[in-house]
């Protein structure tokens, strides 16, 4: 069995969760079911980043203080996640003084320790909404691409990482290896984009602000004046919700030994990042080099994700093109599958993906109520009516080369394709049954004819089962299968056995059926 860790970034809680954050949560969720389901051993963490410039001044707009604020907003998050099956083992919050502070502090100790961190003046532009220090060619006509507002320029002293010093090294280790580790970054074409950064030359790193001009945040160690920036703070919940150099965890009386088992999550399983395409530099190359200077080991794979956009444009409250996720869950009574769907399926890893009001119905209509729910509900009808035992007859090749292109497309993280495997087969079965008419046929032939096709769909929800977990199951449940109660687990696998043509013995009859997907109202 493999070990692995899966993260998301952490969310921002100055308002609510908004449609980006359901892309990203969604697509770490289907990673983290699906490395279950072969049979790996899974840790998946996600959470929320309370600090900063950002939360203080909108508590100060609202009267609150920055805590007040994080506490109100961050349970409209986790009960989104909730709703939406994410199937998270983990929730960190980054105010959180016990579990996350004590890491965070170490970490900065030993790249202090390191010799490279240095105290100094610095005038630059710097985006509230980004949260950093830009450059003249991050922007575009001296705005911030992402905000589209003029940074402000500051000018402040503060403690710098010495990045401009490493990049061979961080070539080295995205490209081959630095030290005997390796970084790899999907899809490829994000990691070109990071190579280029290196280079143009790479600058030190802000690593904090003035406390006059930063409160809000975790104090640096021996220095009263400054507040730690997002890098340190933020960053380092990969490792704090481990208990890494002994921190967090009060529960335990000897840190160092007791968590021991919870932080072989990051020195001994496969380490997997999911983050959105504009915080890609962060973590392809400070959180390495934060990891190296203070003897931690680099993750293994960083998968970024594009952005969402609206009906063709940038989501914003201006052009009133803004989707709220409670919005399109009401569609479906609070069934999340139906959004989880359309993600999965119009957002390829890595590129940009769209979401439409139409689009979204029509593929709803198409594919979820008419490919995959009126299948299902012909065949388990049609079977039911006869009230006869399944019977399924043997292939030479059963589903072999579907499982490994599915699983094939699924492990490299082609998701929208290993998708479409699935679908496929939905669309094998309805034309079978236009062409042959199972309902004007003999009875036994058309028991033959139907559990053939009930076969064919005990596959096709087992690959559903990392993209529509609820759907897969009451799939499986209509049809009868043994094993159906026992899908949503953490513990069940995909056996052998289960993607064997015909194997599952003990599966006689068929279940009841139901209506998969209600039509919706206009």
């Amino acid at each position: 069995m493999k070990a692995q860790y899966i993260t998301t970034a952490i969310d921002y809680p100055n308002a609510a969760p908004h449609m980006g954050h359901v892309l990203e949560k969604v697509l770490a969720d289907v990673c983290a079911r699906w490395m279950r389901l072969r049979g790996d051993a899974v840790r998946f963490q996600i959470g929320t980043d309370e600090h900063g410039i950002k939360i203080q001044r909108k508590a100060e707009k609202e009267g609150l203080s920055p805590q007040e604020l994080v506490d109100r907003n961050v349970p409209l998050f986790e009960d989104l996640y909730s709703r939406l099956h994410i199937s998270h083992d983990f929730f960190i919050r980054t105010s959180d003084q016990q579990v996350h502070w004590p890491t965070v502090v170490e970490l900065w100790k030993r790249i202090q320790e390191a010799g490279e961190l240095e105290l100094h003046s610095y005038t630059g532009f710097y985006c509230p909404g980004c949260e950093r220090f830009m450059t003249e060619r991050d922007l575009e006509d001296g705005l911030c691409p992402n905000h589209q507002k003029a940074p402000e320029e500051v000018t402040e002293e503060n403690w710098f990482l010495r990045m401009s010093a490493y990049g061979e090294q961080l070539r080295k280790l995205l490209t081959d290896e630095w030290d005997g580790e390796s970084y790899r970054i999907v899809p490829q074409f994000r990691e070109n984009e990071t190579l280029s950064l290196i280079e143009q030359g790479l600058e030190d790193v802000s690593f904090s602000r003035p406390r006059e001009s930063l409160a809000w945040g975790v104090p640096v160690p021996d220095d009263d004046s400054q507040t730690m920036y997002v890098w340190c703070d933020a960053l380092t919940n990969y490792i704090s919700g481990l208990g890494y150099f002994g921190g967090g965890f009060p529960e335990v009386a000897c840190h160092e030994r007791a968590t021991e088992p919870r932080v072989q999550w990051w020195k001994d399983a496969e380490v997997t990042h999911v983050i959105g395409k504009d915080i890609a530099r962060f973590h392809a190359l400070i959180w390495p080099l934060m990891l190296k200077l203070s003897g931690v080991r680099t993750p293994d794979t960083l998968l970024i994700h594009g952005f969402l956009t609206s009906e063709g444009q940038k989501m914003s409250k201006s052009l009133g093109n803004i989707v709220v996720p409670d919005d399109v869950l009401a569609l479906h009574d609070g069934n999340p599958d139906p959004l989880r769907f359309y993600l999965s399926h119009e957002v390829p890893v890595g590129r940009d993906g769209d979401f439409s009001w139409d689009r979204y119905r029509d593929l709803y209509d198409s594919l979820l109520r008419n490919k995959l729910g009126n299948l299902l509900n012909r065949v388990t009808t049609l079977l039911k009516k006869e009230d006869a035992d399944l019977s399924i007859p043997l292939r030479m090749n059963g589903f072999d080369s579907d499982w490994e292109q599915y699983y094939a497309h699924m492990n490299a993280f082609d998701l929208s394709v290993a998708l479409k495997v699935p679908l496929r087969i939905a669309d094998i079965c309805n034309e079978e049954i236009d062409a042959r008419k199972p309902w004007s046929m003999e009875t036994e032939s058309k028991i033959v004819m139907l559990s053939d096709i009930t076969e064919q769909l005990r596959h096709l929800a087992l690959m559903l089962l990392p993209f529509v977990p609820s759907t897969a199951q009451r799939i499986s449940r209509q049809l009868g299968v043994p094993y159906a109660d026992h899908m949503l687990e953490k513990e069940f696998t995909i056996s052998n056995d289960m993607k064997k043509w015909a194997a599952i013995d003990d599966w006689k009859r068929i279940g009841e059926p139901e209506i998969l997907f209600k039509p919706l109202e206009d």
